[in-house]
This record gives structure tokens, C-alpha cells and sequence, in this order.
């Protein structure tokens, strides 16, 4: 919305960056699933280390 048709002419570097952000936001993932895994590992290493001693 904000560049209008820019982001939808293909010839212009915007609709270009629209593009890579969509993809690599679901190459990636949701921020909140990364978010979890990242939790769930810190946890899971926590715990492994109690474990051991």
C-alpha cells in the first residue's frame, strides 16, 4: 500500500523486495515457531545437564 503500484511492477526493485521478504519468511518459518524451538532446546539442554550429574 504504502508504494502503490511499485510493488507490483515487476520492473521495479520494490516488487523484488516484497517478493525475497515473503519467501524467506516462509523459508524460515513464523517467529513464534522459531521462538518455541528455541525454548524447547534451552530446556531440553537444561535438563539433559541435571540429569547427568
Amino acid at each position: 500500500q504504502l508504494h502503490g503500484g511499485m510493488g507490483y511492477a515487476e520492473e521495479t526493485p520494490v516488487s523484488r523486495y516484497f517478493v525475497d521478504a515473503r519467501v524467506l519468511s516462509i523459508f524460515e518459518g513464523a517467529e513464534e515457531t522459531l521462538a518455541l524451538k528455541v525454548v524447547a532446546r534451552s530446556l531440553l539442554e537444561a535438563a539433559l545437564k541435571v540429569n547427568s550429574k
